[in-house]
């Protein structure tokens, strides 16, 4: 785990992430990640992969169409 100080970037604010992060996430300056969020507010940040995407995109439709039978799944 790494601790990350906000910075600011021109107008915006963003993080500097350290060469030995960039490495083990295999990126490179003007790569894409993506930023999850869980349920519990953790973020996570992963190397964009088009097959994840789609996935999520899969994903949020089925939870968005079947909202009331996930729910009663939940209880």
């Amino acid at each position: 785990m790494s601790a990350l100080k906000l910075t600011q970037i021109g107008n915006s604010v963003g993080v500097i992430l350290p060469k030995e992060l960039l490495a083990r996430l295999k990126l490179e300056k003007g790569d894409t990640v993506f930023v999850t969020e869980a349920a519990n507010g953790a973020v996570m940040l992963s190397p964009y992969s088009a097959e994840f995407e789609s996935q999520m995109l899969a994903a949020r439709s089925v939870m968005k169409k079947r909202r009331n039978v996930l729910r009663e799944l939940a209880k």
